[in-house]
């Protein structure tokens, strides 16, 4: 489905049954509806569930300017009110998270429940990772000057993933990227007051566990969860363990 939203032509998709409490998900960095399907399908069973294309991802448009945490937060909460949906619970995955927490705290969200999966935004820890990025970012554009477009596109991806960077590289958002890799929700996280499940995949690197802790250290009366096995993607890994914790969670 599709409907314009703050003049953006916006794709999402709907599961499960139309009376049943709704689940929002929004999917993190560099990805789309398109990797959560299997994983809605769980969730469907006893849930509406809304997958959207955040914008500059999937098939939804790319943002006109520079976006950051507030600008996705505030896209996504026009885009509940122009589908007339109040969701029981949001699910955000890395950055999705962080632009959940944002919107939260801000009160343009405001969900029943929220579930972190993997969320990224905490960024105190790692001050030199931060620099190094734009190092790399401002190196990467110097350096691939001379080359073909197909060759600066190619160098840039490897210079971003050679930082671990937790907010893949995507070529045609690199202004965005910078801005949201630099915003910290730590601060936001501590504003919350709803019930939370916080889930981190133990082999995770780009969002390590320790977010988790951080995180849950922050938001009075949360949960945290560690997945064994599980990396960033710990839905794909782990999908089955993933899909029972939420729905414990939410039951």
């Amino acid at each position: 489905m599709q409907v314009v939203v703050d003049s953006l032509l916006t794709t999402y998709h709907r599961l499960g049954a139309d009376k049943a409490p709704t689940i929002v998900i929004l999917h993190g960095w560099a990805d789309s509806s398109a990797g959560w399907f299997g994983f809605a399908r769980q969730l469907a069973t006893d849930y509406q569930v809304l997958v959207l294309d955040l914008p500059g991802f999937g098939k939804t448009d790319m943002p006109r300017q520079t976006w950051g945490l507030d600008e996705y937060a505030a896209f996504v909460a026009s885009f509940l009110r122009k589908i007339d949906c109040q969701p029981d619970v949001i699910i955000g995955h890395s950055n999705g998270g962080a632009i959940a927490i944002r919107g939260l705290a801000a009160g343009s969200l405001q969900p029943a429940k929220l579930v972190l999966l993997a969320s990224a935004g905490v960024r105190t820890t790692q001050q030199g990772r931060k620099r190094m990025l734009r190092i790399i970012a401002k190196t990467g554009k110097v350096l691939s000057l001379p080359l073909p477009a197909a060759a600066r596109a190619k160098l840039r991806r490897r210079l971003y993933a050679s930082a671990g960077s937790d907010l893949l590289v995507a070529e045609h958002m690199q202004e965005t990227f910078k801005r949201v890799v630099g915003e910290d929700i730590q601060a936001d996280a501590a504003q919350l007051s709803l019930p939370v499940l916080l889930v981190y995949g133990q082999d995770d690197t780009a969002t390590p566990p320790t977010y988790g802790r951080l995180l849950h250290q922050q938001i009075d009366g949360s949960t945290l969860e560690i997945v064994a096995r599980a990396g960033h993607f710990l839905h794909h890994d782990q999908p089955a363990e993933v899909g029972r914790l939420i729905k414990e969670f939410l039951a």
